[in-house]
């Protein structure tokens, strides 16, 4: 009898683990079909630190093509415009310039907009308690991490709308080192004159997609030993960095939640310590090896950004 109530109370526990995956997933689906079909107006701001950016955020559809707009309120102003499949950005003393993607490459994560099943291997959908987020009833959506090599993700949607109120990566220890919330939101049946205005402009034509000869020297330049599960990579190339124009070996990675950026370069004049530095959830990290610098910068653990860097070789 005691192996028949243990047996019933397992099965019982698994499948309310169960439909709590599906129903966390659902909401997370939900949250991406409402980014993309509903009219608004909203206003947010990313706490980083002692730091804040303020953003505003305009999304419509005029004759079904989707159009949205993000500025950064705060300095000289940067400013993103998509209609349909390409976005054109606009940076301070520099000339606008478009890119054919259905993405703004913003604050939150694309991966949110679009399938968040390409997660699953490497995060696991948890429901969290309900609360208020800016005056509105909100549902806490957990993306935990599936090791310790990575923060976890934590979401709070509006129960009204589907729209996402509030974000934050969060560390093992479930403390919040960057957040992302919203400060105004308004959704309206038709899209607001502003957004209607921007969709008539006249934007620059989308540059061609090149491969280099520099992104293949890149590639085979070096050998990054070791990544966290589920980290790809995406772009890689050779160019000189604003910061001290010199020239470094560039590689992109994502997990599809988050990006990781590696620099590879020779040796600075004056040799520097291997360390980090951390600002809200983004980890710099600076490794010397004497023979040439990596540089890892994500939003990651400092041990993960360390690990990386360190494990970076040049080939035999």
């Amino acid at each position: 009898m005691k192996k028949l109530f243990i047996a019933i109370l397992c099965f019982a526990t698994s499948w309310a683990q169960a439909q709590e995956v599906v129903s966390a997933k659902q909401l997370l689906t939900n949250l991406a079909e409402a980014v993309h079909s509903r009219n608004f107006d909203a206003s947010y701001v990313v706490v980083k630190g002692k730091a804040m950016e303020p953003y505003r955020w305009l999304h419509g559809k005029k004759d079904d093509i989707e159009v949205e707009f993000l500025s950064l309120l705060n300095g000289a102003g940067l400013e993103m415009v998509r209609v349909g499949n390409q976005v054109t950005y606009f940076e301070p003393q520099s000339e606008p310039y478009a890119i054919d993607t259905d993405s703004i490459a913003g604050p939150i994560p694309e991966v949110l907009f679009k399938d968040i099943s390409v997660l699953e291997s490497h995060y696991d959908f948890v429901l969290g308690g309900k609360g208020r987020i800016a005056g509105r009833a909100a549902q806490l959506v957990r993306i935990e991490s599936k090791d310790e090599n990575k923060y976890n993700y934590w979401l709070w949607v509006d129960v009204e709308s589907s729209l996402l109120l509030k974000a934050a990566f969060v560390n093992q220890t479930g403390e919040m080192l960057e957040q992302l919330q919203l400060t105004h939101l308004s959704i309206t049946e038709e899209p607001v004159a502003q957004l209607l205005e921007i969709a008539g402009r006249d934007f620059p034509k989308a540059l061609p997609k090149v491969t280099t000869q520099a992104a293949k020297d890149a590639k085979d330049n070096w050998r990054i030993e070791w990544l966290p599960k589920g980290f790809e990579l995406l772009k890689s190339d050779r160019h000189k960095l604003d910061l001290n124009n010199e020239l470094a070996d560039y590689y992109l990675f994502s997990d599809g939640l988050v990006d990781v950026s590696v620099f590879v370069q020779r040796p600075l004049p004056g040799k520097r310590p291997s360390g980090a530095l951390t600002s809200g959830a983004t980890t710099v990290y600076v490794h010397n090896s004497g023979r040439f610098d990596v540089s890892v910068v994500g939003n990651i653990p400092a041990m993960t950004a360390k690990s990386i860097a360190e494990s970076v070789t040049r080939p035999l």
